[in-house]
């Protein structure tokens, strides 16, 4: 029997409410409710189907992704779901690795279904001769990996056998690292104000398994640290929870309900560029290594879906919101004019449902608002005659009778990505 003591009534019941909260926000009843995703058995245990809603919510992600990062100089680069096993077992996955991999065979050859994505990458920068003018190379892919977790771990989106990364390696000089690595908080402390996360930064550093020298290890720890101390950032020491090729900073998340999340990583490899030979020209004309940085800003897309999902109770923010605006007729003669004002919805680019049912208004707008919806636009007769709209938010806040290219101008500036 397990039990759960306060100090006085008011701890109590934030306790209470915390509780509650969760249960309200769970994603995976939201996640149904909503018709965003669904596990199912005969599919598999951690493996996510995504519904249409579902999927476009992760599109706005992926899309909004790929800006930033172009934005920053990052390339876009894809590698395959299969490599060689040979390749598996020279980056020394197989060894550290291998009882998170699945393996297959095709016509006598063994692969290795990836469950990270930086061999492709250093293939992609071996393909050519490279100068130190050319550095630091910043490879970005939304790559699909697969990790063989157990069943007693997996949990709703943010613990799956298959998910998405926004996965980068960068290479560089030892003297562009720091730089490099101040630019990648900075980078994850612009998404995480987007979307209204506090976090705070563990350095992690070497395991039990690991591959690399003992200089190469101390090199990449005080790479990290130097940067952390230097730019006064707090953090705390996680002994022995670094990757096995290296140290990293870990970045957990705070949600509304002030629980952690991990999601964004930034690892310092000098092993890999090592083990595949990775060079370029340096001032001098001779060979010089890289530095490899690996890191990803959301991390697993799966996951950070999942804590958006509670974060926001699934009211999402009407640049992010699945479906944006909702047409509600009142009745049949108002079909007509409600389909008018969907073509022209559409034909923007905004994202609109419309329920032309023979149904009660209420009823279509209590269903509206379980559905989170951010805008309904309720055409009845004052607004067949006028041809406008009268727009009503979600939180119960009625907007005056508008023109709908205004409307359409409000949900135009509302959708665009944030800055």
């Amino acid at each position: 029997i397990y039990g759960t003591a306060f100090a006085d009534q008011e701890k109590l019941d934030q306790y209470l409410h915390q509780l509650e909260e969760a249960r309200r926000r769970d994603h995976r009843k939201l996640g149904k409710e909503l018709e965003l995703f669904s596990i199912n058995e005969e599919v598999g245990a951690g493996l996510i189907i995504y519904h249409p809603k579902g999927a476009l919510l992760r599109r706005i992600l992926e899309d909004f992704e790929v800006r930033e990062h172009l934005k920053r100089g990052y390339q876009l680069v894809k590698g395959p779901q299969i490599l060689k096993l040979d390749l598996w077992e020279k980056s020394g996955h197989l060894e550290n690795y291998r009882e998170y991999m699945y393996f297959t065979e095709v016509e006598g050859q063994k692969y290795g279904l990836k469950p990270m994505n930086c061999l492709a990458h250093m293939i992609i920068y071996k393909s050519k001769i490279r100068s130190y003018r050319d550095l630091p190379l910043r490879y970005f892919e939304l790559g699909t990996v697969h990790r063989h977790e157990r069943a007693g771990v997996l949990h709703g989106l943010p613990r799956v056998r298959e998910f998405t990364q926004d996965d980068a390696h960068i290479l560089c000089t030892p003297e562009q690292l720091d730089q490099e690595i101040k630019a990648i908080i900075d980078f994850v402390a612009d998404v995480m104000k987007v979307f209204d996360f506090d976090f705070e930064m563990q350095l992690s550093t070497r395991p039990e398994k690991s591959i690399g020298t003992d200089e190469d290890w101390e090199r990449a720890t005080s790479a990290l640290k130097n940067v952390l101390d230097e730019h006064n950032f707090c953090y705390q020491i996680n002994e022995g929870e670094g990757a096995f090729y290296g140290p990293k900073i870990d970045v957990t998340l705070k949600d509304v309900l002030d629980r952690r999340w991990q999601c964004a990583t930034i690892q310092c490899d000098f092993s890999l560029p090592e083990r595949f030979d990775l060079s370029y020209i340096g001032k001098d004309g001779g060979k010089h290594r890289p530095v490899m940085l690996h890191r990803v800003i959301l991390g697993s897309l799966e996951r950070f879906m999942g804590v958006l999902i509670e974060h926001y109770a699934g009211a999402f923010p009407t640049w992010l919101a699945p479906v944006q605006v909702i047409i509600l007729t009142i009745g049949d003669t108002h079909i007509s004019f409600g389909k008018d004002v969907f073509n022209q919805l559409i034909s923007h680019s905004i994202r609109v449902e419309k329920d032309f049912r023979n149904e009660s208004l209420r009823l279509k707008i209590r269903e509206a608002q379980l559905q989170k919806i951010p805008y309904m636009l309720v055409i009845g007769d004052k607004e067949v005659q006028t041809g406008g709209v009268s727009p009503r938010h979600r939180s119960g806040k009625d907007l005056k009778l508008l023109p709908l290219n205004e409307f359409i101008s409000l949900i135009k500036q509302e959708s665009q990505f944030p800055n």
